[in-house]
């Protein structure tokens, strides 16, 4: 390295050094750590393997084997998941605990084991979940296949897993989970959203579904869709407050269409079409359609063409 070069490193360096002890948004408050992120990720993975073992094991799971394949693997997943939430509380808490004391891993503990108490319902909802995306895509050739590979329902999945984590008052680990769904899929679903059964996203990309959101059953949507709040300005005094809307069951909403505002409610069997933008609640049974702009084509003489006739000209 050359004499310039290692004046300059000795010197950012410090300056950053030194930003690190002005800032505890950088290493961490009191020395204490976060959850790891790719921990977080194994935990999701493994969750999948253990409610979807014949899709995301490699080796086969048989009735015979089952039983010490669930034990196992939910042994595991309970092991990274106490320490994991333990760092979460342990971080979040005012005094200067750490993730090994044992109120915070008592606390950890209790839980991982709610969780996995609700995982058999869990389980139960993707289930329903899957047939609503085989029942509502003739493209889909079978159920596998939604569970397999379709990142709606993989979003789907995410969610459900982080919301049971999100109920518990955990901090930082379920918006960790459905972040990650969200770079994987490009489906933004917080963890704190209430979603009903046999839910599924048509193709899914760009649908945003936010926090105080609540989806009732038998609900689809369409890629696009945003699920919003009216205004944030309010920032953080508006946390903890119904900002999102309400959709009632057996509501379709078509691509990107947007609903807005806590208190907009959509009315039960509507349907929402392509490209609306709503900020008041719509009554039961109601369709609601954008009327489609017209479409004007000039030619460099600046003479009018039909639309036939620009497609003939190409």
């Amino acid at each position: 390295m050359n004499h310039d070069f290692n004046e300059l490193l000795h010197d950012v360096a410090k300056q950053i050094s030194n930003n690190y002890m002005e800032s505890d948004l950088l290493i961490g408050k009191n020395n204490k750590s976060l959850p790891t992120r790719t921990t977080i990720i194994e935990i999701l993975e493994d969750t999948r393997r253990l409610l979807f073992p014949g899709y995301f094991c490699k080796d086969q799971v048989t009735a015979a084997s089952a039983s010490y394949f669930t034990g196992q693997l939910i042994a595991t997943i309970h092991q990274k998941l106490v320490k994991q939430i333990a760092l979460a509380l342990a971080y979040s808490h005012p005094d200067n605990v750490t993730s090994s004391d044992k109120d915070i891993i008592d606390k950890a503990e209790q839980i991982s084991c709610e969780f996995f108490k609700e995982l058999p319902k869990v389980q139960q909802m993707l289930l329903l979940d899957a047939q609503a995306g085989y029942d509502g895509d003739p493209a889909a050739s079978n159920r596998e296949q939604i569970i397999f590979s379709y990142p709606g329902f993989y979003a789907t999945f995410v969610y459900r897993i982080a919301h049971e984590l999100y109920k518990a008052d955990v901090p930082f680990i379920p918006r960790m989970m459905t972040e990650h769904a969200h770079s994987k899929t490009g489906i933004d679903i917080n963890a704190g959203a209430t979603i009903g059964k046999y839910f599924f996203m048509d193709h899914g990309t760009g649908i945003v579904v936010g926090e105080t959101t609540i989806i009732g059953d038998y609900v689809k949507l369409y890629q696009g869709v945003t699920l919003g709040a009216l205004s944030t300005r309010g920032g953080q005094h508006l946390a903890g407050v119904k900002r999102h809307p309400t959709i009632g069951n057996r509501v379709t909403i078509y691509s990107n269409a947007t609903v807005l505002g806590g208190e907009t409610v959509i009315g039960e069997d509507s349907v929402i079409g392509g490209g609306a933008f709503i900020t008041s609640s719509i009554s039961p049974k109601t369709r609601v359609s954008v009327t489609p702009p017209e479409l004007a084509i000039k030619n460099d003489s600046g003479a009018e063409l039909s639309a036939t006739e620009y497609i003939y000209e190409i």
